[in-house]
């Protein structure tokens, strides 16, 4: 099972990742998910657990599957 911590960890590793493959600056990709750039950057620093709207606005911001940025495989459950 992932924990909060975990998920949140995985997330911003990922969304870190594909962003500097899609080298976007963390303000033109705050921009582009509609976000401040102070909030994509304590995401990316792992400071906030992001809601599943602003996951999937950076996803579609990025040009990636959401299941890209957290990739769950169907035996994985979060716990808190």
């Amino acid at each position: 099972m992932l924990t909060k911590d975990e998920a949140v960890k995985i997330l911003a590793e990922n969304i870190r990742v594909e962003r500097a493959r899609k080298n976007f600056s963390q303000e033109y990709l705050a921009e582009k998910s509609d976000i401040t750039p102070q909030h994509l950057y304590r995401i990316e620093n792992e400071k906030v657990c992001p809601t599943i709207l602003v996951v999937a606005n950076i996803a579609l911001a990025l040009g990636v599957d959401i299941n890209c940025l957290l990739p769950l495989d169907k035996t994985s459950q979060y716990k808190d």
